[in-house]
C-alpha cells in the first residue's frame, strides 16, 4: 500500500512537470518581451537552467513589479515545488517500504 501511495506522489509530479511545460515557457516569453535584463542573465537556453528555476524558485519575480508577470510565474513557480514535493514524498515512500520490508 506504501508503495501505491508513492506512486500516485509521483503522478503528483507529472501533473506539476505538465503544468510547468504550460507556464514556464509563458512566463520566459513575457521576460524576453518585457524585461530584457533579467531574460540576459539566464543565457541561452533559459528552459531548464539551473539559475532561471532557482529564480523561480525563490520569487525573483516579485521584484520586477509587473503584475502580468506575477500571474503567468506564480503558477510555474507552484507548478516547480509540486515536483520537487512529489518526487520528494515518493523518494521518502519508496525508502520507508524499504525499510519495513
Amino acid at each position: 500500500m506504501i508503495l501505491f501511495f508513492a506512486l500516485c506522489f509521483v503522478g503528483v509530479a507529472i501533473a506539476g512537470f505538465t503544468a510547468l511545460l504550460i507556464f514556464w515557457p509563458l512566463t520566459l516569453v513575457h521576460l524576453r518581451d518585457r524585461h530584457p535584463a533579467v531574460m540576459q542573465g539566464f543565457g541561452a537556453g533559459a528552459f531548464l537552467n539551473p539559475a532561471a528555476l532557482g529564480w523561480l524558485l525563490s520569487g525573483g519575480y516579485r521584484s520586477t513589479g509587473d503584475r502580468n508577470l506575477d500571474g503567468l510565474a506564480t503558477p510555474a513557480r507552484v507548478a516547480l515545488l509540486t515536483i520537487i514535493g512529489g518526487l520528494g514524498m515518493a523518494g521518502l515512500l519508496w525508502l520507508l517500504a524499504e525499510v519495513t520490508g
